[in-house]
């Protein structure tokens, strides 16, 4: 669905209006939820003139919807919504964050070419998936935005990049990546900002991809991806969808729409809960880094303190405990954080990426072992500090946590159990 992508409102009332235009109409004021799995058809010719449209990638216009696989207008409401928020054209919506990966890749490699440049570090999805080249994409990963331009070659058909990135909090500039990329289309991961405080299009990204899971969800109880583009973009990214499958669900697609309506609100208030945090745990013994794009030295051309790219700062933090085995304890022993991959919900997580989220990425691109990743929910963050702070004193007490002796022998612990697995992976 095209959006009317209606100027007049500001970012907080998109959020609460946004892919409701019809519903005055309808006469209902809630959301509906259409779960038909296939639709009346007005005749024979006009039925087939309507599959032939769908299936190609264009819209419903006043057409049957077919068949849910193509075309269901709850997830079209959804949809209208987000490419509102994003300030896009339109948006495409999926089962699946990586379901959306999938899909762009794919429809990368008809548009130009079956060349991709990723700038890691990325979600581990993601990577491992250019690094398989399953989808025979041949990626060359870079580390940089001058590696980027270096890169780029006539059949790059995709530049990929998530800022911030996932798992170490770094921020792109994506007005020089959109420079370096050159007539390459850039795909930026906005999961972790969201359309409340980035918004990549602005900056000449030609597609912007949510894993909608996350905050757009928002309570950690829906599955869903969703690019946003041009409709030249969406025309490829439909067809792909109907055959593999990929649409979003009619009602996943209604929570993923009633989750942007307080999108704003919770950003902000997980935002500021996550400042909170980041700024006890540069204090707290037994941290040896945190990266949080609100703090000193995390954000040095100012993206989001000067307001370049960045509204603020999000609410995920990365911190360093030293080795493997202290960033276990740690994990293992809050009671307040769930110990779980995914974010974004309104309670608070923590996870290991080097052995969860990012354990499929190469060595060379895994993240430290000592990392661990926080998702910052709606909890008061005094609590959220406490639970920190007891997890590391028990952690502590149990005789884990050394700086020195403890760390070493978990780092090594873990590079002999990486290469034992590596060996066997080998063997025939």
């Amino acid at each position: 669905m095209t959006t009317s992508n209606d100027a007049r409102l500001r970012p907080d009332s998109l959020a609460v209006h946004a892919g409701r235009e019809d519903l005055r109409a309808l006469g209902v004021h809630a959301t509906p939820i259409d779960l038909s799995s296939t639709s009346p058809l007005p005749g024979v010719e006009p039925g087939g003139d309507a599959y032939e449209r769908l299936a190609t990638g264009g819209d419903i216009g006043d057409g049957s919807a077919v068949y849910q696989r193509l075309w269901n207008p709850t997830v079209a409401r959804f949809e209208s919504a987000l490419a509102q928020l994003e300030g896009a054209e339109t948006a495409v919506a999926f089962a699946s964050g990586m379901a959306a990966v999938s899909a762009v890749l794919m429809a990368a490699r008809q548009r130009r070419g079956s060349h991709a440049v990723a700038l890691r570090p990325l979600y581990g999805g993601t990577d491992h998936l250019l690094a398989t080249g399953l989808l025979g994409t041949e990626t060359t990963f870079v580390d940089s935005i001058d590696a980027v331009a270096r890169a780029v070659r006539p059949d790059t058909g995709l530049v990929v990049v998530e800022t911030p990135a996932n798992p170490t909090l770094e921020l792109i500039d994506l007005d020089a990546l959109v420079a370096a990329a050159g007539a390459a289309p850039v795909l930026v991961d906005n999961t972790f900002a969201t359309p409340v405080l980035q918004r990549p299009l602005r900056h000449g990204a030609a597609l912007s991809l949510h894993s909608a899971t996350k905050y757009i969800g928002g309570h950690g109880d829906v599955l869903g991806g969703v690019v946003a583009c041009d409709d030249d973009w969406a025309h490829a990214l439909r067809p792909i969808r109907a055959i593999t499958g990929a649409i979003a669900h009619p009602f996943s697609a209604y929570l993923m729409h009633r989750g942007l309506q307080t999108l704003p609100l919770r950003v902000r208030a997980q935002q500021a809960a996550a400042e909170v945090v980041a700024r006890a745990l540069v204090e707290m013994p037994g941290v040896r880094s945190v990266r949080f794009p609100g703090l000193d030295g995390c954000d040095p051309a100012g993206l989001v303190g000067a307001g370049r790219q960045m509204a603020g700062p999000g609410s995920m933090i990365a911190i360093d405990v030293g080795s493997a085995a202290r960033a276990a304890a740690i994990a293992e022993g809050v009671e307040l954080f769930t110990h779980a991959v995914s974010l974004g919900s309104v309670d608070s997580l923590i996870q290991h990426p080097s052995s969860l989220t990012h354990r499929p990425v190469a060595a060379e691109a895994k993240p430290h072992p000592g990392v661990l990743r926080l998702s910052i929910g709606l909890e008061d963050p005094a609590d959220l500090i406490d639970d920190l702070e007891r997890a590391i004193e028990l952690a502590d007490r149990h005789g884990t946590l050394s700086h020195s002796a403890a760390g070493m022998r978990g780092e090594t612990a873990e590079a002999t159990s990486a290469t034992r697995s590596r060996a066997a992976a080998a063997r025939p």
